[in-house]
């Protein structure tokens, strides 16, 4: 009963988090986030969990920013700023001991064998990417010496690569 209830914890567990983080508002497992910084710069944030790539929460966090801009009327955006982190981190299951003993008895003695069995103490180690973008948005396409992103290609290409429909 014990080693049933021990699966079930983990099939329930692998379930729940195994899957990158999907395109979706920050939630337990990760996602995107913003905050509007002026009329049309705005801080974007994507945050994966221990299955996401770096990759992938770049390209979610330029979707978002994309996304962003379009909602606003907007055609392009720029970065102004952009940082990409990963938090490490580590899960250690709890450890179990289980002892079975096993006695005859001859007469006016008794043997024994006793056996003990451990389970557990596994050590996972994990990696969450984010990417965070300053943006800044324009309705006409700037006149700029840096990259000038169009938020309509960017939010179609991005959606075709990971299949992600509106």
């Amino acid at each position: 009963m014990i080693i049933f209830k021990y699966l079930l914890v983990a099939l329930l567990g692998f379930l729940f988090i195994g899957c990158s983080t999907k395109y979706q508002p920050v939630g337990f497992s990760g996602g995107f986030s913003e905050t509007r910084l002026g009329d049309d710069t705005f801080n974007v944030s994507f945050r994966g969990n221990g299955y996401t790539s770096r990759e992938k929460a770049s390209d979610f966090a330029l979707l978002r920013s994309a996304e962003l801009t379009l909602d606003g009327g907007y055609q392009y955006f720029i970065i102004l700023n952009s940082e990409k982190y990963v938090e490490n981190g580590s899960y250690t299951s709890p450890k179990t001991y289980n002892t079975t003993f096993q006695a005859n008895t001859f007469g006016n003695q008794t043997y024994g064998n006793a056996y003990t069995r451990s389970n557990g103490g596994n050590t996972i180690y994990f990696q969450r990417p984010s990417t965070d973008n300053t943006i800044q948005c324009f309705k006409d396409k700037p006149n700029l010496n840096t990259v000038i992103y169009e938020a309509e290609f960017i939010s179609k290409s991005i959606k075709t690569k990971y299949d992600i429909r509106d």
